[in-house]
């Protein structure tokens, strides 16, 4: 039976429920909420600090359905992919995964996601935000069929180091030999489910696909082979912290889309976010090859760098400046954490040129809102590695049980 609010007209309507709405709308104890891609999602569940260690310790549970999902299949879809996305997806095998992003004519990013290969010719990519205009305006020439099917696939992140123990508890025979962006391919009762061992969170994980009217039957099997096990069930606020300790990128907050840009010098490239390695420039023409070309050559003019930050204030919004004048700002923060994890303040910072490759430490200039008034901190802080947590179980093959 469907949930009451999805049987009300469209145009009543304002968000959509996902096919995991049933189960999860009794879990939410908060009654907040977050829109994404037409879709309303749970914010925090109850605690976002019990939901965030539910990440690290066990197993959490984020309904992932409102990720724009698109199929591309045809004789041209691989090279279609090629013209599109700044991967060679020629050096993609079937059965796995990538990350990737895709840039405008001038090498500004449009958008991130994932791509997945099911065969030579058949592919799905998934986005945070729909681009069908682009991908449509991209394919004249092609001979390929794309098409939107978010609301025909129902999908669970599951993630935490006991997410291996669940599945097999489910009886998803085999799945801890599954690799790294590697998918595997099983059934639910009589519908096919596809399990991708991908993930936001930087640790152990997968995420699973199946058709919205599976979506119950997967929702309750997992919650079952998981109650032993610590599962939990998460909203958005524990996956950012997640997100952020694992170092990736986020849309609207690392970096805003070409697409939406109003002011200039606005526009961000893959070099500057330091996805360099997503850009494989030797596989011949794509969107914006020519202007990244050029960029390599004379260098960027910022760079997306980790930072680690004195004090435990997280430095949310806050401008960095020149830690050897301290007058001359440099930067800015744009995703920012104290990691219960890692036991450190660390940021994600946009670092202008020369300073990003010439300066050592930077004052980052933090506020503090304490009992309705606001302090200032001036706190030191220097450049670290990305991601600031990886867990070798991510990596791990076999899959760890805990």
């Amino acid at each position: 039976m469907l949930a009451q609010s999805n049987l009300r007209p469209h145009y009543r309507r304002p968000l959509l429920t996902t096919p995991f709405f049933e189960r999860s709308q009794y879990l939410v104890e908060t009654d907040t909420y977050v829109p994404w891609s037409g879709y309303t999602t749970p914010d925090v569940f109850s605690s976002v600090e019990q939901e965030y260690f539910a990440i690290r310790n066990s197993a959490s549970v984020f309904d992932l359905t409102p990720m724009v999902k698109y199929r591309i299949v045809g004789p041209d879809a691989q090279r279609y992919l090629n013209r599109l996305i700044t991967r060679d997806v020629s050096k993609l095998k079937v059965n796995r995964v990538a990350y990737t992003v895709w840039c405008n004519e001038f090498g500004h990013l449009i958008d991130d996601g994932t791509v997945f290969r099911f065969g030579p010719n058949e592919f799905h990519l998934c986005t945070a935000e729909r681009q069908l205009d682009w991908f449509l305006d991209s394919a004249i020439g092609f001979e390929v069929e794309i098409r939107e099917v978010t609301d025909q696939i129902a999908a669970l992140s599951l993630q935490g180091p006991t997410s291996c123990a669940v599945l097999k508890a489910m009886g998803l025979s085999g799945i801890e030999n599954l690799k790294l962006f590697e998918m595997g391919h099983y059934r639910l009762g009589e519908l096919p489910l596809m399990v991708s061992r991908t993930g936001f969170t930087g640790d152990l994980g997968y995420e699973l696909w199946i058709a919205t009217e599976g979506a119950l039957d997967l929702w309750d099997r997992l919650m079952a082979a998981g109650h032993t096990r610590g599962i939990r069930a998460i909203g958005y606020q524990a996956l950012e912290m997640a997100r952020i300790e694992a170092g990736f990128v986020l849309p609207n907050v690392d970096f805003i889309s070409a697409a939406r840009t109003i002011r200039l010098n606005r526009e961000t490239t893959p070099f500057e976010l330091g996805l360099e390695w997503l850009v494989a420039l030797e596989k011949g023409h794509f969107n914006g090859r020519r202007a990244l070309v050029e960029e390599k050559a004379r260098g960027s003019r910022r760079r997306l760098l980790g930072i680690e930050i004195a004090g435990k204030k997280p430095a949310h919004g806050s401008l960095l400046y020149d830690g050897e004048k301290g007058l001359r700002q440099v930067g800015e923060i744009k995703s920012a954490l104290w990691s219960p994890t890692c036991k450190r303040n660390i940021a994600l910072a946009m670092i202008e040129a020369p300073y990003f490759s010439t300066l050592k430490e930077f004052w980052v200039d933090i506020y503090v809102h304490r009992e309705l008034l606001w302090e200032r901190r001036m706190e030191r802080a220097w450049p670290v590695e990305r991601p600031f947590f990886a867990p070798e179980r991510r990596k791990a093959t076999p899959a760890p049980d805990r």
